[in-house]
């Protein structure tokens, strides 16, 4: 009901009301007139009596008691993560469940957004229409391919060092291996394959990298004599390295914005403590929206479990 709607059923009860006050022993001409019951009308005068003119405005419908409503620490839990980390309502309910085993629709915590002003996301965050969809792929066994790229960390307040986050992501599984170094050069970048090698439960057969200064000659030939492909993408096109710079971003969006730099100042190897604990968060905890929900590790599972059936 509009509020125009609603002011002309107010003014009409308060007529019907003051018509009956004029012969307030006999209010059945009142009622015959206005085409309500006598139940009705003394209902509004009783209420008109104890509040005056506000008593005959509609009121709400709400039940007293919602046995089946979601819990308050349920809707705080959505609301926080809604505020802190931009996350969808598909994404909100896989937390639930994962986290606080609160199996929870995606409309329901829609709705819940919904109520609470907090639908939609700031500007910032907001989804962009692309001219031109890609089309998402991945590879279909854990090392076919694997995305590398360097993301350049802005100088922290006080600090005198720059540093540089190496992030390795496996196409197939998301697992990812990050690192945090003071330079980037070929010099660090060999090292950094070599510890995703160590540190990764399945073997590489082509890295993708762009054509940065940090993977040419030198890192080119150690992927070689290590009997892994290097393939570079076309100049000006990181959408074909996707993974890895979507990846970025969700490191900006739930790590970074929430980090105290002010405790890692100068500090590499507590650098690297930190973004560990991100990193196993990420492949151990953390469901991915483009694995339906699972964690990479999940899925590097799932897919080990497939290559061993009796059936493959």
């Amino acid at each position: 009901m509009t509020k125009s709607e609603q002011l002309r059923l107010w003014a009409w009860r308060v007529r019907v009301i003051r018509e009956g006050a004029s012969s307030p022993r006999n209010i059945a001409p009142t009622c015959r007139r206005f085409g309500i019951s006598r139940q009705a009308f003394y209902r509004w005068k009783r209420r008109f009596d104890a509040q005056g003119d506000a008593g005959l405005w509609d009121r709400s419908s709400r039940p007293k008691r919602s046995p089946t409503a979601t819990p308050r620490e349920v809707v705080s839990k959505i609301l926080y993560l809604r505020q802190h980390y931009h996350f969808g309502p598909g994404k909100i309910a896989d937390y639930l469940r994962r986290f606080h085993q609160q199996s929870l629709a995606v409309s329901s915590v829609h709705r819940i957004l919904l109520r609470h002003g907090m639908n939609r996301l700031p500007a910032n965050q907001k989804h962009r229409a692309h001219a031109k969809r890609w089309q998402r792929y991945e590879k279909a066994q854990p090392g076919f391919r694997l995305q590398l790229d360097v993301k350049f960390l802005e100088r922290i307040p006080g600090s005198q060092k720059r540093f540089y986050q190496f992030t390795a992501i496996d196409d197939c599984t998301r697992l990812r291996v990050l690192k945090v170094y003071d330079a980037c050069n070929q010099g660090t970048a060999i090292r950094f394959i070599d510890d995703v090698r160590r540190r990764l439960p399945f073997r590489i057969r082509v890295v993708q990298t762009d054509n940065g200064a940090e993977f040419q000659t030198r890192f080119h030939g150690h992927l070689e004599s290590l009997g892994i492909q290097h393939a570079y993408i076309r100049p000006r096109t990181p959408h074909l390295n996707g993974k890895v710079e979507r990846s970025h971003r969700i490191d900006d969006q739930e790590f970074y914005q929430l980090l105290d730099k002010g405790g890692i100042t100068d500090d590499i190897h507590l650098f690297n403590e930190k973004l560990r604990e991100w990193e196993d968060y990420y492949n151990y905890h953390r469901p991915h929206g483009g694995l339906d929900g699972q964690t990479p590790y999940e899925r590097l599972v799932a897919k080990m479990r497939a290559n061993s059936s009796p059936a493959s």
